[in-house]
């Protein structure tokens, strides 16, 4: 049965609830951004709106064109950085609430919805760097709501829009393949199979692989980066996680009341609501989130699919529970309560109210460190400008002639990214790395008599490239989370024994170390 296609009307009330929300959640991130620095992941990002390109070494090629946007404006704030993450935030939660219309869901459902978004750690500090992690889930939300719409509709413009958001979420996360995987859900139902062959759904996979293509080809030009880096990544991370853990991780990040009340209820409904429409959605979910635990991904890797269940336990709620109307205060206060977890999934308390409120709670124990804080950005403010202030005071005692051509060699991308943003005020010379990203930029000119390097505590990591190796300043962060960045360090090497050319052959298979 085809169901007539029609824009769900909101109402004033709706609107006012979702305004209301979207200005909270704006508030929040703004008081956020006045207590923090850069990430070092936004360091990277921030940097690839330099240098345009069909791909990069992490992610693929949208975020360096949302840098790029960014960039013209020619500031090195948080506030001007993060626009686009914070635009991308106000979004989720519009468009979360327009699925809830779609799926039957009134008032009282979008407020609950979007009032679990705002509580959970989980969709604070993701939705609040720039990250591609944020437009991750913002498309996914945007490519459920149009899946939402035609599994509903059946109607062409749906699918096309579904496919518009799918070529934008492959554009900034790989991840988006598990939502692909999903879609084939809509081939195991009769009514929505028949929808696909008559529309002639092939066009739109075409048109897909298209789009796609150029990040492809550049993948087969740079030897595709792409498994070198997710070889890396299990190597050191993934294949060490526990699903079981990660699970119980995840159901903490969403919030343990939300998680309680919203999630848990969102499966019962999905599975157990007799709407023809719902079965294809669930079973676009189910092998969504089977493939993605299969691969065993981090539990932040399952926020996209957590936000698309929203809806369904926010639609339980009010089509149980709150019939009876009264039960929305005790419900609304209990979720209000667990509101006192915001603070640790993102920078609303000053960095002294963290450390006496907050961190106490989630205390690390590093050797030779005096806190071991989970999340940098809440100390980088004071990081950076104290790093750059010594490597001022290194490059300014340079002689005139070793200035000259003189560059940076930051280890770490996101130390390279520290020099090149931050560095400016300093008068410092440009900086490059070898690490990620950054080993496409790397410069081509004739390599300087003269480097300064910037590392972390990670051993002899210059010295065999230089037949001079001098360490000039140790830099000391009480506050890191691991005791390899508890240290930065700061040579002057000097006579290299390569050229840049024979360097980038050495680390070519070294880019994720």
């Amino acid at each position: 049965m085809k169901i007539t296609n029609r824009q769900e009307q909101m109402t004033k009330q709706t609107r006012l609830i979702i305004l209301i929300f979207c200005t909270l959640k704006l508030t929040l991130h703004l008081i956020a951004d006045s207590h923090s620095g850069f990430q070092g992941d936004e360091l990277l990002h921030i940097e690839t709106g330099k240098h345009l390109a069909f791909g990069y070494m992490e992610f693929p090629p949208l975020i360096g064109l949302l840098a790029f946007i960014q960039n013209l404006f020619g500031s090195n704030s948080v506030y001007v950085h993060r626009l686009f993450a914070h635009l991308a935030s106000i979004l989720i939660l519009i468009y979360v609430a327009k699925t809830t219309i779609e799926l039957g869901g009134k008032n009282k459902a979008i407020f609950l919805a979007l009032l679990c978004i705002i509580i959970a750690p989980a969709f604070g500090r993701s939705q609040q760097l720039f990250q591609p992690v944020v437009f991750s889930q913002l498309f996914w939300v945007l490519s459920f709501y149009q899946l939402t719409r035609f599994v509903k509709y059946l109607d062409n413009s749906s699918l096309w829009y579904l496919t518009a958001f799918v070529v934008l979420a492959c554009s900034v996360k790989y991840d988006a393949l598990f939502f692909i995987v999903g879609l084939s859900a809509l081939l195991l139902f009769k009514r929505t199979r028949q929808a696909l062959l008559q529309q002639h759904f092939w066009k739109n996979i075409i048109v897909l692989i298209l789009l796609l293509l150029p990040n492809l080809i550049w993948q087969y030009a740079n030897d595709f980066p792409l498994l070198q880096m997710f070889g890396r990544l299990y190597e050191t991370q993934l294949d060490n996680g526990s699903r079981i853990g990660n699970l119980g991780q995840l159901l903490i990040d969403i919030n343990p009341l939300a998680s309680l009340l919203i999630i848990v209820t969102a499966v019962i409904y999905i599975f157990k609501n007799n709407k023809t429409f719902n079965k294809p959605i669930a079973i676009s979910i189910l092998l969504s989130g089977a493939f993605l635990s299969f691969s065993n991904g981090k539990p932040y890797y399952f926020y996209p699919i957590i936000l698309v269940m929203i809806p369904f336990g926010a639609i339980f709620w009010e089509q149980t529970i709150l019939q009876k109307k009264w039960m929305i205060y005790p419900i609304t206060a209990l979720l209000l309560l667990a509101a006192v977890l915001i603070p640790f999934g993102m920078p609303v308390y000053s960095f002294n109210n963290y450390l006496t409120k907050v961190y106490p709670f989630e205390k690390k124990n590093i050797e030779g460190g005096k806190y071991g804080v989970k999340y940098d950005e809440y100390y980088t403010k004071e990081k950076w400008k104290e790093t750059m202030q010594q490597l001022k005071s290194v490059y300014d005692s340079l002689p005139t002639n070793e200035k000259q051509n003189c560059m940076i060699w930051g280890k770490h991308y996101g130390q390279a990214g520290a020099v090149n943003l931050l560095g400016v005020d300093y008068n410092l010379p440009k900086a490059f790395s070898y690490h990620g990203s950054f080993y496409s930029w790397t410069p081509k000119e004739q390599m300087p008599n003269t480097i300064i390097a910037l590392s972390y505590r990670v051993g002899d990591f210059f010295g065999p490239y230089f037949d001079e190796l001098t360490l000039v300043r140790t830099i000391y962060n009480p506050y890191a989370d691991n005791e390899e960045e508890l240290y930065q360090r700061i040579y002057v090497c000097k006579k290299p024994k390569q050229d840049l050319e024979k360097m980038k052959e050495l680390f070519k298979t070294r880019i994720f170390e």
